[in-house]
């Protein structure tokens, strides 16, 4: 027995009295409500697979709308039981790499329906946003993000970013905490990567620049007072500029609430506790992905990064110096610790001249005299014992 509805059946009449009755095409269409085209469609189907023809084809096969319907319900679950706290955006990506292919703005809609995901209403004073630089490398905004990024997987740490202002191409690197040392680890894989910029944008900070007045000795021989960062950008030839306010350095710090979430989601999802772990996953993963989806094109396609020479020696550039005088034993004293000069082949600095102390990034140390490196070793300064009084 054909299953067929009353609609189809009366379909079936009319189309029969075609031949006994003789009605004309239009004249079906009439009675039908339907275009002469469909008629004749139908007559066909008719024709050719008799009554049976004219069923509709989906008779028997699932609905699409039901389709549509067990999809979002895989998505909505997969949503809440994995990427809860994503937003509709970022949850959309990450569901397309498991093969749940879903618009963002269809996610959006269902998890509102599903009262899962609410709109987030702010409203914020109007600034208007300054215009970017025209080229790559002429401004790079500088920035740390102190947060709990491992959520609880370790301690927190910091994010040290860097955003350059025509592109906003993105580097970034952990370390405990936002320091000089961490700073210039940051710069240095910069200019390793792009090149040396022109000038960075940062925040008015004592690991950035100096807040102190000189001091007499540096009043006297004509010197400002400067921090270790300071010396490696005034040696790289990096302007710094400082920001009196976050929202001076506003893309760095939009692109930091962007990190905050995306970064800590992807982190998460990856398993990774240890600042190691995650500048790797970082480098390698993350921030090519990142800048592929974010960066935008420069106004002017120049380049103006310079790039470092062969002569460019990085290490001694990115580390923190100090000057200590040489006493009458050729020993000098630096961070609790006691270094004896060595005498190398006569180069030997007179007691009370000074040498130049240079502690690297990897914590090893090496003096200078006259542009020359001096031997030395560390040595254990003898203890002091109280004499009983007898």
């Amino acid at each position: 027995m054909i299953e067929m509805s009353l609609k189809e059946l009366k379909r079936a009449e009319v189309l029969g009295k075609m031949e006994s009755q003789g009605l004309t095409n239009e004249q079906v269409a009439q009675i039908l409500g339907v275009s002469k085209r469909q008629v004749q469609r139908w007559e066909k189907r008719l024709r050719e697979g008799g009554i049976a023809g004219l069923r509709h084809g989906n008779r028997g096969k699932p609905s699409g709308n039901r389709k549509e319907e067990e999809f979002r319900q895989r998505v909505v679950s997969r949503y809440r039981e994995r990427y809860g706290d994503f937003g509709p955006t970022f949850a959309s990506e990450q569901l397309a790499k498991e093969g749940l292919e879903v618009d963002h703005e269809t996610l959006r809609r269902w998890l509102l329906e599903e009262g899962i995901w609410a709109r987030k209403k702010r409203r914020k004073p109007y600034r208007s946003r300054r215009k970017r630089r025209a080229c790559f490398g002429e401004l790079v905004q500088f920035d740390g993000s102190p947060h709990d990024w491992f959520e609880g997987r370790r301690s927190a740490c910091c994010l040290m970013v860097m955003v350059d202002d025509a592109t906003g191409i993105t580097y970034a690197r952990f370390s405990e905490q936002e320091t000089s040392a961490a700073a210039m680890q940051l710069l240095w894989g910069w200019v390793e990567q792009y090149g040396i910029p022109m000038s960075l944008y940062c925040d008015l900070k004592n690991g950035y620049k100096t807040l102190r007045e000189p001091t007499l000795e540096e009043q006297l021989a004509g010197k400002e007072p400067k921090t270790a960062f300071e010396r490696a950008c005034d040696k790289l030839g990096v302007q710094i500029v400082s920001a009196y306010s976050p929202q001076a350095k506003g893309r760095v710090e939009r692109r930091n609430g962007i990190l905050q979430d995306r970064l800590v989601k992807e982190l998460r999802l990856a398993g990774i506790c240890t600042i190691e772990e995650a500048n790797r996953y970082l480098w390698e993963t993350f921030l090519p992905q990142f800048n592929e989806r974010f960066a935008v094109e420069a106004e002017d396609s120049q380049d103006v990064h310079v790039r470092c020479t062969k002569e460019t020696k990085l290490k001694e550039i990115f580390c923190f110096e100090a000057n200590r005088v040489v006493q009458n034993d050729y020993t000098i004293y630096y961070e609790r610790q006691v270094l004896q000069i060595k005498n190398d082949k006569g180069f030997l600095p007179r007691p009370k001249q000074k040498v130049l102390v240079r502690k690297y990034l990897d914590e090893t140390i090496s003096l200078f005299h006259e542009n020359r490196e001096l031997k030395y070793e560390r040595v254990t300064p003898a203890r002091r014992t109280k004499q009983r009084a007898g």
